[in-house]
């Protein structure tokens, strides 16, 4: 006969582990929770994801097409784009790359307030709308940068007033 002895008693978990570990999750149930069922944050972070990409494709779709592009905001939660030869953009909508038409829309998210309306020459710099210029003109062209800035988010969108880089 063999002389080993099994211990069956050791294994598993103190009352004392146990209690520690129900501790510990309470605690971090209580300081996480609340944010996973806060919506608002998500949502205001791929609104201002759209939003630049929505304004960097205007800026590319005007110097790819040799015309003007003209980002406006019709509604706090609304952002549009157009084309023309002039930077009035009378000549119809411009649509995304899926053909989806613009204007992007979020029903959860918003801008702080309602940025003014600028457009992109056929040279990408972005220009004020509210003076009529073509595209080798240089009447209209911003003089200091556009700030586009979202609710709940702490970054704004720039658009720089000399090269139009969107960041």
């Amino acid at each position: 006969m063999s002389n080993t002895h099994v211990n069956y008693g050791v294994r598993g978990f103190t009352l004392v582990e146990l209690i520690t570990i129900i501790v510990i999750l309470g605690i971090l149930a209580v300081a996480a929770a609340p944010r996973f069922f806060d919506r608002s944050v998500f949502d205001s972070r791929g609104f201002y994801d759209q939003v630049i990409a929505t304004v960097r494709y205007a800026q590319k779709t005007a110097i790819a097409k040799h015309r003007f592009v003209c980002v406006t905001f019709p509604a706090i939660n609304k952002i549009s784009l157009t084309y023309g030869l002039t930077n009035a953009c009378s000549s119809g909508a411009l649509t995304s790359p899926s053909g989806e038409p613009y204007p992007l829309v979020s029903s959860n998210a918003s801008f702080s307030s309602l940025p003014p309306d600028f457009s992109f020459d056929c040279l990408g710099r972005p220009r004020d709308t509210t003076t009529l210029a073509t595209c080798n003109d240089i009447a209209g062209v911003l003089v200091s940068a556009r700030s586009i800035t979202v609710n709940n988010y702490g970054a704004s969108i720039t658009v720089e007033r000399e090269t139009g880089y969107v960041h």
